[in-house]
């Protein structure tokens, strides 16, 4: 046995400066995560249309009164203007999201002209995060109380929302 306790003794050795000079792995550096696309809703698009005044970005089916959120900028003025056309009895504020970014705009409420509901309009800063993101990934959430809405572009419209981000910000 008294032979056998150098050579356990010189092994263990050699093991532990075997495993002693192998580099531990690095954990990877925390990088963001983008939430994922949402699928685009049939008959619903992302419209842009520019006026005398300015330029607006609307989300809805084409040519109706269907609107889910809309964007405006008026020319010479600077900052946005969201509405949102929801049930009476929300929250007034217009909370957005988009791919990781996310923030709730103050709002004011008046009754709405194209539903039975209010129409919430608040102002922003289009170069905020949010919309700065979803002027990259071509979608934008809306969250009304515990619900997500999500607006995503069909292929070939995301240029609508370059467009008005290119009048706008």
């Amino acid at each position: 046995m008294k032979a056998l306790t150098p050579l356990l003794a010189t092994t263990s050795l050699l093991i532990l400066a075997a495993c002693a000079s192998v580099d531990a792995p690095k954990p990877e550096p925390y990088a963001r995560t983008e939430s994922p696309a949402p699928t685009p809703i049939a008959g619903y698009d992302w419209h842009f249309n520019r006026h005398a005044d300015g330029s607006a970005l609307a989300y809805g089916v084409a040519e109706s009164d269907d609107v889910r959120l809309s964007l405006h900028c008026e020319t010479g003025t600077p900052g946005l203007m969201l509405y949102k056309d929801v049930e009476d009895g929300v929250e007034p504020v217009i909370h957005l999201e988009s791919g990781g970014e996310t923030e709730r705009f103050p709002a004011e409420s008046q009754p709405s002209m194209l539903s039975d509901g209010v129409l919430l309009a608040a102002t922003a800063d289009p170069s905020h995060p949010v919309f700065q993101r979803f002027r990259r990934v071509g979608w934008i959430a809306s969250w009304v109380g515990d619900r997500r809405e999500a607006y995503a572009a069909h292929a070939g419209s995301e240029a609508a929302v370059e467009r008005f981000f290119s009048a706008c910000g």
